[in-house]
């Protein structure tokens, strides 16, 4: 379909995001993810698109800044970073373990757990920033008042999955307990980053609360 006009600027946060399904269709996943990502750009409009720390490999022994090769273990991180590839007139805005108070997501799906179940089995060997939506729709709207190109925006802190569904408990004053896993007894057919904590290098970068206060704010919304 053609557009009679061209749009001022395109925030692309459309993409394939079923990191173990990725692995079972790995066509589908670049259809949309890199594929897409080409449509989106021939618009001919700035963009702002948003990746993931999935693009790393979690080897470095250290958090990941823009500089950093990228390196993905997963057809959901390759087809990503195809994605970032597609962008030649715009932001690249790597962020990590996207939380909110709508759709599909981690605090979500703990709240449910919770509620239904005395104990959950959470991973305890990957290690992350968990990132509000909230804080990085602001952070977006000092992003395009900046240069374009890689920019790493991701909440403050880092913490494993354990310990995030352990916060959401305590925060949410649910009883229900963490049993702390391997990824290897988890067994999901992506693999995933062991440590993927994204920081930038950029003194003009914008910088997110910590991930704690993002889930509280999230649980407020929730609550309303």
């Amino acid at each position: 379909m053609e557009l009679d006009y061209r749009p001022d600027l395109i925030l692309h946060a459309a993409a394939w995001t079923d990191v173990d399904g990725a692995e079972g269709d790995p066509v589908g996943a670049a259809r949309v993810n890199a594929e897409g990502t080409r449509n989106v750009t021939a618009l001919g409009a700035p963009l702002v698109y948003f990746s993931t720390d999935y693009v790393f490999d979690g080897t470095k022994p250290g958090p990941y800044v823009e500089s950093d090769q990228p390196s993905p273990t997963s057809v959901y991180g390759r087809t990503k970073l195809q994605g970032e590839r597609q962008v030649a007139d715009g932001w690249i805005v790597r962020t990590s373990w996207l939380f909110g108070p709508t759709g599909h997501n981690f605090v979500r799906t703990m709240l449910r757990l919770g509620v239904e179940r005395d104990e959950v089995r959470v991973v305890s060997d990957q290690c992350g920033c968990p990132t509000y939506v909230g804080h990085l729709a602001a952070a977006t709207r000092e992003i395009v008042a900046l240069p374009k190109g890689t920019w790493h925006v991701a909440a403050d802190g880092e913490c494993t999955w354990a310990e995030l569904a352990s916060a959401i408990f305590e925060e949410a004053g649910l009883a229900c307990r963490v049993v702390a896993i391997t990824t290897e007894e988890l067994g999901r057919p992506a693999p995933r980053p062991a440590y993927s904590v994204l920081r930038s290098e950029r003194p003009d970068a914008p910088r997110l609360p910590h991930w704690r206060e993002g889930l509280q704010e999230c649980l407020e919304r929730l609550a309303r």
